[in-house]
């Protein structure tokens, strides 16, 4: 997210001159009004100087133990390699043996004043690193973390070698790799369509027959439309036009396709004909950066087409998508109708972009409801249901709340988010660290580690965290020159000027207020209690039992227009998986709102049972001794109802993830698929293979590692929409038991399995013969 939070147009001389003094009063009314929570001076130095140390720690350990490669594998102490490592499916894609971790890092050692450190490391890029490396990779993610980090270190090497002490010697050797890499990528924009392949090859392009991609006919909505700000900046900064054109082409193409009745977007969008593919709305995974982008864009490029649209966007989120403090995924199509019970946790960047639209009141809500959320499980998990139980555990370290979190800070001087930010130090040295760095937690409730630390947490989570904690005055260069990518990286307010403006679209018109951030319209009032008393209405939205002082715990009230539908009101809430008791009409005042009812929402005493399935292997030499735990899906066949499960040989699906087109569908046919996780939904793979022909799929795990004995069975949903058309039955295996069988495979070539509850297994005392040998990772049920 961006760093220029107040700018006034310059038309506008006595429009600016009231906002600052209105901005100026606020913030000194908040920053008075919290008595109790003031941080002194030296307790924000120290703070600062201890995530400095954690960022050595951090950066010590992967140049230490991994560098070159991509990224540090901090519980084995050495570097990820591509293809050297078990495939993590689309995760891996971000890895393109370019030295990630230390090109994503460059910008954050010019923040945190590591000059020296800053000098050696470009010099060690611009000799080590090559860009032609003839492996597949994300287009979304190498342009986040690798242009982008190639971008924000040329501009900080550039100011650096202005002020005359540092990198006199550089003659942006960067910016010439950026333009290197940015023609690499180019050739996955090649579509009809404009909308880019979401994959390339960095040596041989799309279309070439040794590319081995190109297959392709989805991406994310994110992924089509976060490039604008790194391919504009290399336009403006090389000379070379064509990037900010395909960049801005592919912005287009998702404005002509958005819903005009609701003025939504979808997730997945169909790259050739530009038909959405799956229609769910929201602000989270998958759509998440392409709202950011907009609003940025307008920021970087000085283009009012680029607002209009945000604010199109923005005015349809609030009216549906945004149900303070949730944030519910729609469909574009019906908004009325929120499609899943779940939230996900890239959703926590956006109180920091309703920050920059000055729509302080929701963003606070959110925030302080995300904060419960990592009071109780520690971090955010990957996603979490709306009465904020673990929908999906794992929690890759990533920076989205410590970005809102600065944000708030900036926005409004109220101490109140250091000590935030401060708890957010805690709990990485607590539970993320680790001898040879910081390690992703596997699941939440459990604290077991993954072995993985992203780039990004070098990237994003230090800078937000190190600028909270300091002063203008003790960093290098004015930060409000500078705008934030989707991936922290810094470039100049100062590109706006650099070219003539876009010609404008056919887009709704807006008048000048709404060009001043944070807008007039929505600006924050000015009472030194507005913050304290927004968050004290969700301190308790999670917590059992009530703590003193709270009334109100584990409900809140929620508007929902529940006229716009056929289905009964207590069904429809069922559906997204919210709890309903009455609450007495006197305690939540009269609303006087038209076609909607007040409703207390509360939590379930207990979690939602998952019954367990196993994978039993029934062939020689396993002969059903081999029992794997497995977890069920809410949707496709039931096999609690098949009286002896469902008997197959086991098949690999090709491509393993099953997100593309079925290559061996012909060996699949009448056989059980073995699929990845990862790439797309998991109900999107069950079509794909039942339309193969097979009779049922076990789903492995992506991520390196997990067990049933240590990570929690949960069960698989659908994608949002219908899935009455899926009839075979799935189960997910974690990925130390889908190794088992995966090895097995591997070993006898034919390997038939039963998948059936339990209770159902052949032979009583099949557990008692599993060979030891396996690690356990076939373990007893």
């Amino acid at each position: 997210m961006e760093a220029k939070l107040f700018c006034w147009p310059e038309s506008s001389p006595v429009i600016a001159g009231m906002l600052r003094a209105l901005l100026l009063t606020s913030l000194l009314s908040w920053a008075d009004g919290h008595e109790g929570q003031v941080m002194l001076p030296e307790e924000k130095t120290k703070i600062r100087d201890q995530i400095v140390e954690m960022f050595d720690h951090a950066y010590g350990s992967y140049m230490k133990y991994a560098y070159p490669a991509d990224e540090l594998m901090p519980l084995s102490c050495k570097g990820r390699v591509r293809g050297l490592e078990p495939n993590r499916g689309d995760i891996d894609d971000s890895l393109g043996k370019f030295s990630l971790t230390l090109i994503d890092t460059l910008d954050t050692l010019v923040v945190l004043n590591k000059l020296e450190e800053f000098e050696a490391a470009v010099r060690r890029t611009v000799r080590d690193v090559r860009l032609d490396n003839d492996v597949v990779v994300s287009v979304f993610e190498t342009n986040i973390r690798v242009l982008g980090g190639l971008l924000g270190a040329h501009v900080m090497a550039d100011m650096l070698r202005q002020q005359g002490e540092w990198m006199q010697w550089y003659t942006d050797e960067l910016l010439h790799m950026a333009k290197e890499l940015g023609h690499r990528l180019l050739p996955a924009f090649n579509t009809t369509s404009g909308l880019p392949y979401p994959r390339v090859n960095l040596r041989y392009g799309v279309l070439n027959p040794l590319s081995r991609t190109g297959t392709e006919s989805d991406t994310c909505t994110a992924c089509a439309g976060t490039m604008i700000l790194e391919f504009a900046a290399l336009s403006r900064l090389s000379g070379e036009s064509v990037f900010e054109e395909h960049a801005r082409k592919a912005l287009d193409v998702l404005w002509e396709k958005r819903q005009r009745g609701s003025d939504l977007v979808g997730t997945v969008i169909n790259i050739h004909n530009g038909d959405w593919v799956r229609r769910d709305s929201g602000v989270g995974a998958g759509i998440d950066s392409y709202y950011e982008y907009l609003m940025k864009a307008y920021i970087l490029l000085g283009d009012n087409v680029y607002l209009e649209r945000f604010n199109t966007h923005y005015s349809a989120i609030m009216k549906y998508i945004s149900q303070p403090p949730l944030l519910l995924n729609v469909h574009m199509h019906n908004p009325t109708v929120s499609v899943r019970s779940w939230m996900d946790s890239l959703l926590a960047f956006f109180p920091g972009l309703q920050v920059l639209r000055g729509d302080l009141k929701p963003a606070i809500e959110t925030h302080e409801m995300l904060y419960q959320v990592t009071k109780q499980h520690k971090f955010l998990p990957e996603a979490f249901t709306t009465e904020f139980r673990v929908h999906w555990g794992q929690h890759p370290l990533r920076p989205e709340f410590a970005e809102s979190t600065y944000y708030l800070y900036k926005a409004t001087g109220d101490p109140y988010y250091l000590r935030v930010g401060q708890s957010i130090v805690e709990k990485l040295n607590a539970h993320a660290r680790v001898p040879c760095g910081f390690a992703a937690v596997q699941d939440v409730r459990t604290g077991t580690h993954e072995d993985r630390m992203d780039s990004f947490f070098l990237a994003e989570m230090f800078k937000y965290l190190y600028l909270l904690f300091s002063e203008r005055n003790q960093l290098h260069f004015d930060i409000d020159d500078y705008i934030f990518t989707t991936e922290a990286h810094l470039l100049p307010v100062s590109l706006s000027t650099s070219q003539p403006r876009c010609q404008s679209n056919d887009t709704v018109r807006l008048d000048q207020f709404t060009y001043s951030c944070p807008s007039t319209q929505t600006l924050f009032p000015n009472n030194p209690s507005f913050a304290k008393t927004i968050r004290d209405s969700y301190k308790c939205v999670c917590l059992l039992p009530c703590p003193n002082g709270c009334s109100r715990c584990g409900r809140w009230g929620i508007k929902l227009p529940l006229h716009d539908h056929s289905m009964e009101p207590v069904e429809f809430l069922r559906s997204m998986g919210i709890s309903l008791t009455p609450l007495n009409e006197a305690a939540l005042g009269s609303s006087g709102a038209r076609g909607v009812r007040w409703l207390g929402v509360t939590q379930n005493s207990a979690e939602e049972e998952v019954v367990p399935l196993i994978v039993q292997l029934i062939s020689p030499p396993f002969l059903g001794r081999t029992v794997l735990t497995a977890g069920p899906a809410k949707f496709g066949m039931d096999l609690t109802k098949q009286e002896h499960g469902v008997k197959g040989s086991i098949v690999k699906s090709s491509p393993y993830t099953a997100c593309g087109h079925i290559e061996n569908a012909e060996e699949l046919g009448g056989h059980i698929a073995l699929a990845l996780r990862g790439d797309c939904m998991f109900a999107a793979k069950a079509r794909r293979l039942q339309e193969a022909g097979a009779i049922g799929v076990i789903f492995i795990d992506n991520r390196e590692g997990s067990n049933s004995a240590e990570t929690p069975l949960f069960q698989m949903v659908g994608d949002g929409g219908s899935t009455a058309d899926i009839a075979i039955p799935l189960v997910f295996l974690f990925s130390q038991e889908g190794a088992l069988l995966t090895s097995a495979l591997e070993d006898h070539q034919n390997v038939d399995v039963l998948m059936l509850p339990n209770e159902k297994r052949l032979g009583k005392m099949a557990d008692l013969f599993i060979d030891k040998d396996l690690n356990n990772r076939g373990r007893p049920v």
